[in-house]
């Protein structure tokens, strides 16, 4: 007997088959076989029924696939533990025509989870697939709908997406945030004291205190703008201990990576990008090293914590006292645990250096999850004194980490988390009503910054906070709003947006209500209440399809200005837009189809052109085929060297001949 298990990535295939072993015989869909229609809306506007066709990619697997399936004696479907791989299962499912298909998941390609998967086999989960469905109809109504509208107003190709167009509109928000920054200088002073027994011996022996400013801020000031006050202050060098406390702080660990943290952190510690992240992670798992890396769900299972814990035992690290376990985020599925090492005693994994860094990101977050905090010795100290006549107070902190607990294995915080980047502060023992002669007292000028700029991982971040799209879809977003060049990526990897941009922007909001943040968010909420099985596919298409359509007729009265030509068509002068084409992108002349002028893709700028080889003169050689004459061809190639006879008649006529002492050979 034997039962055909069908996966997406034949990357897996290798693994899967070895823990199955005898009477398994393991396929790959290749992801998806069947989508909507590349040419047109493919939705019904009375019923809409979505119509599918295979993709060009799709047609030769379902081929391969049907042949597997009369082969075999049973079925099982074992696509990725998602809606997404729900929705493979059932279009795999309806297009091979399977009866009562089987359905399984797992979310890590070992022995354990694969036995445990084959002991659940259960039918197809309708209502995910709906839900899958609906997210890819409302991604296809918003841009088959609104981007040729969009297109035609303003008069060139451009791209509306209903999760796109928010991400981009969150950038130019924060691009004009920062444009219309107007920075307030203000002013503080630090004290400089001694500590006891090693000052003046040792000039470095110093604590600070800084000036609390808040008694002295005019109604509704934010910021004490008084320096003349501040240089008062400055010259205050006797204070008094008014309050003195030492204590033990706790700092628990960040919980295992979800999709979005993963992004997040590999951007910060390892300057990788979402994409660059996404198909490093998806390489780890097909090998096994790690569960199932699209989650967000921050809670490891029960087997994982009990791996980690013991490992922990072994390896003589100290355990939190009770498992640890952490709240999801609003809106979170929690279809399957968090990210983590598949075999937690495995300290390396991956076939190239990129692979080992992500694997051992994750391997550390995951063990360093259920460590004992990190405990610091915290010393807060309030001083008074007297600014000629005025009461003042400073206030000094200090910390130090005295038990590094989950940090022995996951480090501190990368230098761009600035929630933990005071210095430490060496504030000795005082007692209550000490006086305490400082050594010195500057005045801090200070200036209000602007917001900083989204790198990808920080946008990831506020599209989660904000609660668009999916983590699994952020990847695909990013490339796709980069690779239009709607957003610019600076060499430090800060975005900002371009007039394209900020056109789309512009175009979208107060005219579309995707591209409202609030009315994307809860858009997402109907598409996770449609896989719960409370709201209808029906439901959500409808209501949507009908507000799109009233919206239309607003964009169509108002026509779009187009930004100035960044670039100009070196033949006549009209603007250069780039395009996305079969072969990747492109640019072409927005004069088109009187200018047919096209150049490469140069990194987001038009390349320079390739230069063409001339047309050889017609010989007096007639094609035997058509009689028109052949002609000679000599040049190179990117195959290399080559020298042949063609007819003059191609395309039509696609004769040709080896070149036989400058002759061709037609016999």
């Amino acid at each position: 007997m034997t039962t055909l298990v069908i996966v997406e990535s034949p990357g897996k295939i290798k693994k899967i088959s070895s823990i199955l072993g005898r009477g398994y015989k393991v396929v790959a869909s290749v992801g998806h076989v069947r989508d909507l229609p590349g040419r047109e809306l493919g939705v019904d506007p009375a019923s809409f029924k979505p119509t599918y066709v295979p993709t060009d990619r799709g047609k030769g697997v379902l081929a391969k696939l049907r042949k597997e399936v009369a082969a075999a004696d049973q079925v099982i479907l074992a696509t990725d533990p998602d809606r997404e791989g729900e929705a493979i299962a059932w279009h795999l499912a309806d297009a091979l025509r399977l009866k009562q298909p089987k359905r399984i998941t797992f979310t890590a390609i070992t022995k354990d989870k694969i036995r445990e998967a084959l002991s659940q086999v259960r039918a197809i989960d309708h209502d995910r697939v709906r839900a899958q469905e609906a997210r890819r109809v409302l991604d296809r109504l918003v841009g088959y709908k609104v981007s040729p509208a969009l297109s035609n107003s303003a008069g060139h190709a451009l791209s509306a997406g209903r999760v796109q167009s928010p991400a981009v509109r969150l950038v130019v928000d924060r691009e004009r945030e920062i444009a219309n920054f107007k920075a307030v200088t203000h002013f503080g002073v630090e004290l400089s004291l001694p500590i006891p027994g090693h000052w003046p011996d040792n000039p470095k022996a110093l604590w600070r205190a800084q000036w609390d400013t808040r008694p002295h801020l005019l109604k509704g000031e934010e910021y004490l703008l008084d320096r003349a006050l501040a240089e008062r202050v400055a010259q205050v060098r006797d204070v008094q201990v008014a309050r003195f406390e030492s204590a033990y702080a706790n700092r628990a660990p960040a919980a295992s990576f979800t999709t979005s943290t993963l992004q997040q952190e590999a951007g910060k510690r390892l300057k990788m990008k979402p994409k660059r992240v996404m198909d490093l992670a998806q390489k780890l798992y097909e090998q096994g090293a790690i569960t199932y890396h699209r989650t967000d769900n921050p809670n490891l299972d029960a087997a994982g914590i009990e791996a980690i814990r013991a490992y922990a035992l072994s390896a003589g690290l100290q355990l939190a006292e009770k498992q640890r376990s952490w709240k999801a985020k609003e809106g979170a599925q929690e279809g399957h645990e968090a990210i983590r090492p598949a075999d937690v005693a495995a300290l390396q994994a991956g076939e190239d250096a990129s692979q080992q860094a992500l694997y051992e990101l994750i391997w550390r977050r995951a063990v360093a999850s259920q460590l004992a905090d990190a405990r610091y010795a915290v010393r807060k100290v309030l001083l008074t004194g007297d600014a000629e006549g005025l009461p003042v107070r400073f206030i000094g902190r200090g910390r130090k980490l005295v038990d590094p607990g989950w940090m022995r294995v996951y480090g501190q915080d990368d230098p761009e988390d600035g929630a933990q980047a005071e210095p430490v502060n060496p504030i000795p023992w005082l007692d209550v009503g000490k006086n305490i002669q400082a050594v010195d007292a500057r005045v801090l000028d200070k200036v209000t910054k602007p917001p900083v700029r989204f790198k990808q991982s920080t946008l990831v971040a506020e599209l989660e906070r904000q609660g668009i799209g999916r983590p699994s879809t952020y990847a695909a977003i990013l490339e796709n709003i980069t690779g239009r060049v709607y957003l610019l990526e600076d060499s430090k990897g800060f975005l900002s947006p371009s007039p394209t941009g900020e056109l789309i922007r512009d175009a979208l909001v107060g005219t579309f209500a995707f591209a409202n943040l609030d009315f994307t968010r809860e858009l997402e909420d109907q598409l996770d209440l449609i896989a719960e099985g409370r709201m209808t596919y029906d439901q959500v298409i409808s209501q949507t399809w009908a507000l799109l359509d009233k919206e239309l007729g607003g964009l169509r009265q108002n026509q779009i200005s187009l930004p100035a030509a960044e670039h100009a068509c070196p033949q006549c002068g009209s603007a250069l837009r780039r395009r996305k084409g079969s072969k990747g992108f492109f640019w072409g002349c927005s004069g088109y189809p009187e200018c047919k002028t096209a150049l490469p893709d140069a990194k987001g700028k038009p390349g320079k052109a390739r230069a063409r080889t001339p047309q050889p003169e017609p010989s007096a050689h007639a094609c035997p085929k058509c009689t028109k004459p052949l002609l000679h061809r000599i040049g190179t190639g990117r195959k290399g060297a080559y020298d042949f006879w063609a007819c003059s008649g191609f395309p039509k006529c696609k004769a040709s001949f080896e070149n036989a002492n400058g002759i061709p050979n037609t016999g």
